[in-house]
Formats: C-alpha cells, sequence, structure tokens
C-alpha cells in the first residue's frame, strides 16, 4: 500500500497548500498501481480543499495523510480543533467561503469526521481510483 504524510504549517499556509499539492502529485504519479488522469485530478483539487479547510478554521497546524488503496484513494487530514466541517451557503460576495466542503463531498466517494482520542479530529475523504462509469441508456448499448 502506498503512503505519504506531509505536516502542514499555518504560517506560510499559501507555501504549504501548494507543497501538499506537489506532493499529493508526486505519490499519484509514483503508484505501482496507477490511477486514472481524472481521478488524480480529483484527488489534487481536494487535497488543498481539506488542508485550506483546516488551516483557515484552526490556529496552528494539520497533518496530511495519503493511502492508496485497492479501489479508492484515501484523503486525510488531522488537526487540533474539534470543530467538524459543516455545510453552509457559500458567500459569493464577501470573500468567507463556504465552498470547500461541498466540493469535497460531491467529488468523493464517503467521507468521515473522527474525533481524536485526546483533541482535534480527523477528516477524511475517499475518492475512486478511477471515473465513475458514465450512464448508457440502455436503448443506445443496442447493436442497430
Amino acid at each position: 500500500m502506498d503512503t505519504m504524510s506531509v505536516d502542514v504549517a499555518a504560517a506560510r499556509s499559501t507555501a504549504s497548500i501548494a507543497n501538499a499539492r506537489k506532493r499529493t502529485r508526486a505519490l499519484l504519479d509514483g503508484l505501482v498501481r496507477p490511477i486514472g488522469a481524472e481521478a488524480a485530478d480529483t484527488v489534487v483539487l481536494v487535497v488543498p480543499e481539506l488542508v485550506t479547510n483546516a488551516l483557515r478554521h484552526v490556529d496552528g497546524t494539520c497533518t496530511l495523510d495519503l493511502t492508496a488503496h485497492p479501489d479508492s484513494i484515501e484523503v486525510a487530514v488531522h488537526d487540533p480543533s474539534p470543530q467538524v466541517p459543516r455545510m453552509r451557503t457559500p458567500d459569493l460576495n464577501g470573500g468567507t467561503g463556504g465552498f470547500g466542503w461541498p466540493t469535497v463531498n460531491r467529488f468523493s466517494r464517503a467521507t468521515d469526521v473522527t474525533a481524536a482520542p485526546s483533541d482535534g479530529k480527523t477528516v477524511c475523504a475517499f475518492l475512486p481510483r478511477w471515473p465513475a462509469p458514465q450512464h448508457v441508456p440502455h436503448s443506445a448499448a443496442l447493436p442497430r
């Protein structure tokens, strides 16, 4: 199983988010069992959303862990805040966000938030290694 862990510091959040994205792409590119290109792009989209959410709403640092499973890529972000992510109406004018958690949930097979034994939480997103098959109408599948 391929895994990677990256500590992300809030003090240099822009550089840290870019580093998390770069390290994610490197892990995905180096997998023994390759991931689909579209699926890799989705993982690279979700990682900075989760890292940004952690850095934006928590003072301190977070840790990003990536794990390649046979049918999915697990993105886990650990941070010291017990506050769980929540859906909210995106702010289109004030710049206060509201887009990250819906984006993560839209592209993930599943998400999970687990309280840490001492303090904080882990937010996990499970993303498919391959894009979902497109629905083909029954009539289109029949030869003529």
